[in-house]
């Protein structure tokens, strides 16, 4: 991952970009013989767009019964964004995951300043 590469981004093991199969499945990683510590270990995915997220997301949870969440980070306060078919587990989700966020966000910002 470029981004580690360059220390933009610390603090966890990052590798990429790979197939939804290699990052999720560690057989379908060992038979193509992708050596990584991530392959078929991924604890969290990331997309290039929106499409493409709202696409994964989706197949989640209409082909998997998976239950989503659904933010948008980098704006000044975390954005709910949910769809008009996705059921209430997912709106409450929602909401959660974007307190946690903005929770933390605050706890990080109080010990910036510091006296």
């Amino acid at each position: 991952c470029k981004m580690a590469d360059r220390k933009q981004i610390t603090g966890g093991i990052l590798d990429g970009p790979l197939a939804l199969d290699n990052a999720i499945d560690l057989a379908a990683a060992q038979m193509k013989q992708i050596d990584s510590p991530v392959a078929g270990r991924a604890d969290i995915l990331v997309v290039p767009d929106l499409e493409a997220g709202n696409m994964l997301a989706k197949s989640l949870t209409f082909m998997a019964g998976a239950d989503a969440a659904g933010i948008v980070l980098g704006a000044r306060v975390p954005i709910i964004l949910t769809s008009r078919a996705d059921s209430v587990m997912t709106r409450l989700a929602s909401c959660a995951v974007a307190a946690l966020v903005a929770q933390a966000r605050r706890e990080s910002t109080s010990k910036a300043v510091v006296p």
